[in-house]
């Protein structure tokens, strides 16, 4: 089964009580676990200095003398045994399976019925602290999970006709403009219209830095606003936020269980009834063949009984695969479901997109060659900027940026008639000096002489662009697509791995093995199309060279690729909803470092996992084993079992 066909066949599971009835269980739970150590307590310390001590009355028709400590084991136990039962005959009716409950109350009340007070006892109360802390580790990592809507303000302060309105952050409607003020909370998504912070975004994309957010920026609900004052205008409803996203994803992800999860839940519907069946077998055939009395048997088939119980066997894949998911989601990651993380853990190629994933997807200034070296570089910038601030095109916004950067007011550069022509540059007069900027053909229409500009280009896989001043070449801007900072060390880590790399690109050949060499890629794909970009996954599938593929794109126009792949990864910064939608695993800040740490995180969380049942199945094995031959006694099953191991 492929990526796109688990997503849309995943199973939906149903609780057979609701939360609240399921929380108000594992009260009563700790509830029996305290009265019945309370109970072994007392009772013991009964029978050892008031050993035979009278209530003064006997039991009609068994003729049995009352004493104290009997009387708090038995109504401990059964009023214990009872409970757990009803829960477990519930189960059994409803659910059509064996429960741990309905095991559980079978042999305490067994040893009950043999007079081992103690070891049924010990039995419940042990069994009932383990529940609890089977639930507390699931809780624990689902309140994690939770805390993070909490933290969301439940009020906004919406900005209508010059006035501040408190308004429930579930009635604001997007479009409507918000304040934001310090140390305040931003209550929903929203784009920053006016002001300047830093807002620390670790609640939702794990940034352990505040990023500084000014007009045009995006700002997520939930993070918190640590400088200026900012006004918002809301872009997403209180329950389409992206935290609120988040939240449901993760709860969502149990719905899609590995592929081990659902081999542990079809083993366990046929292993407890085998089991059952074999207690009956050893009560009833056993003392035939070996001798011995019923009731010798008898305990040793509660002790198969108990040992059976798969609580922790069950409860310990999908706790460790929720656990792991939990981890990645405050990390900034989100990873829809358990199939994932076992997929993951097998991956042994990763494909990356070139363009918006290995590079920025926008164009920066690499270095600007200057011919006339008497022109200082700042001299050079300020002209080339003027005129293009009046330019869409990236490469004039990368010119733009390097200005602004080395502190260039261009605001206080006279410019005029500025004309572009498509695909070829803009021309303009700034202050009082007409100024050119554009490819080689361009340049020579113009008349401009920039042959010595160009020279230096010559086999470069940079893009350049010449500027003119008069008649004569000043400069040439090299510029290319910024490589992500940590993209070199992601791809180190990954070798680290054994992982093997691969690069996908619509670029130009020269380019794109430029980039891919300067990151030690092993394996390059350029001037793809999408549907060759998809041909190239199927193909690197099909090799056979052992392990998954998968594939990291922007989540936007890689939807084929990521599709196709076992596992795709989406980088969700600036394509958040389509990432959320259409991919397995998605980078909420585009962390490239993430992919390495999701792989050993995968890997770590698959071998705890199958250890957990290994471990579980050769417990049971000794303890089975032991218990038949009468060498360990019933309590002790379930201090060293499942239920014990879990304490």
């Amino acid at each position: 089964m492929d990526a796109c066909e688990e997503k849309s066949t995943a199973p939906k599971e149903t609780s057979l009580l609701g939360e609240e009835e399921e929380e108000e269980n594992k009260k009563v739970l700790v509830g029996f676990a305290v009265w019945l150590g309370i109970t072994v307590l007392v009772a013991g310390l009964l029978d050892l200095f008031l050993s035979g001590v009278p209530l003064g009355f006997t039991f009609p028709l068994i003729n049995i003398e009352a004493s104290v400590s009997m009387i708090l084991y038995y109504v401990a136990i059964i009023v214990a045994a009872v409970y757990i039962g009803v829960v477990g005959l519930k189960e059994l009716v409803i659910e059509r399976r064996f429960s741990v409950e309905f095991l559980m109350a079978v042999a305490g009340l067994g040893a009950l019925l043999l007079d081992y007070r103690f070891e049924a006892a010990t039995v419940l109360f042990l069994y009932c602290i383990a529940e609890y802390f089977e639930d507390y580790i699931q809780d624990r990592a689902r309140r994690t999970v939770e805390k993070i809507s909490q933290v969301v303000p439940e009020k906004a302060r919406i900005l209508s006709d010059n006035k501040e309105v408190s308004v429930d952050v579930d009635k604001v409607q997007t479009g409507a403009l918000i304040l934001v003020r310090p140390g305040e909370r931003i209550p929903l998504d929203g784009e920053v219209v006016e002001g300047f912070s830093h807002v620390d975004q670790a609640l939702v994309t794990g940034e352990s830095v505040p990023v500084p957010k000014k007009a045009k920026d995006s700002v997520y609900a939930g993070t918190l606003n640590t400088g200026g004052v900012l006004k918002v205008v809301v872009t997403k409803k209180s329950s389409e936020t992206l935290v609120s996203r988040i939240i449901q994803l993760v709860i969502e992800s149990q719905k899609r269980k590995a592929t081990i999860e659902r081999l542990v839940d079809r083993f366990a519907r046929f292993y407890v009834p085998i089991i059952l069946g074999l207690a009956v077998f050893t009560t009833a055939v056993l003392p035939f063949v070996f001798g011995g009395g019923f009731e010798t048997w008898f305990y040793r088939s509660l002790i198969l009984i108990v040992v059976s119980c798969p609580s922790a066997f069950i409860i310990s894949v999908p706790a460790t695969v929720f656990i792991a998911i939990t981890i990645a989601a405050k990390k900034g990651v989100i990873i829809k479901g358990g199939i994932f993380i076992e997929k993951l853990a097998q991956v042994k190629q990763v494909v990356f997109d070139k363009t918006g994933t290995l590079t920025l997807g926008q164009q920066a200034v690499h270095k600007v060659h200057r011919v006339d070296i008497s022109r200082a570089e700042d001299e050079t910038v300020m002209y080339a900027a003027a005129l293009d601030q009046y330019s869409n095109h990236p490469i004039a916004r990368a010119i733009v940026r390097r200005a602004v950067d080395r502190g260039i007011d261009l605001s206080k550069v006279k410019v005029s008639d500025v004309m572009e022509v498509p695909g070829k540059g803009i021309v303009g007069m700034v202050e009082g000096k007409h100024v050119a900027i554009g490819n080689p053909e361009f340049m020579e229409e113009l008349g401009c002489d920039c042959t010595d500009a160009f020279e230096i280009t010559a086999g470069d896989t940079h893009t350049a662009v010449c500027i003119s001043v008069g008649k004569m070449g000043w400069a040439t801007v090299c510029v290319v697509d910024e490589v992500r900072n940590d993209a070199l060390q992601s791809i180190s880590l990954l070798k680290q791995q054994g992982v093997r790399t691969a690069m996908l690109s619509g670029d130009k050949k020269v380019i794109a093995n430029d980039i891919a060499k300067s990151l030690g890629i092993d394996e390059v794909h350029a001037e793809l199309l999408p549907q060759d970009k998809l041909s190239c996954i199927e193909e690197l599938k099909g090799r056979g060279e052992g392990g998954l593929v998968a594939m990291v794109g922007d989540g936007i126009n890689d939807a084929p690729a990521l599709a196709a792949s076992d596992v795709g990864i989406a980088m969700g910064a600036h394509g958040v909803d389509v990432a959320l939608e259409s991919a397995d695993v998605v980078l909420v800040n585009d962390e490239l470092a993430q992919i390495p740490y999701l792989l050993k995180l995968s890997q770590k969380t698959m071998g705890i996992a199958k250890q957990n049942i290994a471990g579980s199945l050769a417990i049971k094995f000794v303890l089975g084993a032991l218990g038949l031959l009468g060498w360990v006694p019933l309590w002790f099953t379930v201090a060293a079992g499942d239920d014990g191991l879990t304490l």
